[in-house]
C-alpha cells in the first residue's frame, strides 16, 4: 500500500482496503466490486428439479 493518494487507488467496499481502480474483484477479499463484475449466479440443479416435481404431482392431484 502507498501512503499517498494514487489516482489509480480505489477502496473496496467490504474490507475497505486498496485496490486498483480498474479492478472486477479485491485482491484481499476475493468479492467483486460491483453487481455488473460479478458472474451471473445460477440455482443449484436440485431445486429446479425439486419444483419441477413438486408441480407435476400437484397435476397429478388436480386431474383424479
Amino acid at each position: 500500500m502507498t501512503g499517498g493518494g494514487d489516482d489509480d487507488e480505489a477502496m473496496c467496499p467490504y474490507c475497505r482496503r486498496e485496490i486498483h481502480e480498474e479492478s472486477e474483484r479485491c485482491a484481499h477479499c476475493g468479492n467483486y466490486i460491483s453487481a455488473e463484475d460479478s458472474p451471473p449466479s445460477r440455482k443449484p440443479w436440485w431445486i429446479v428439479v425439486g419444483v419441477l416435481v413438486c408441480l407435476y404431482l400437484v397435476y397429478l392431484w388436480m386431474t383424479r
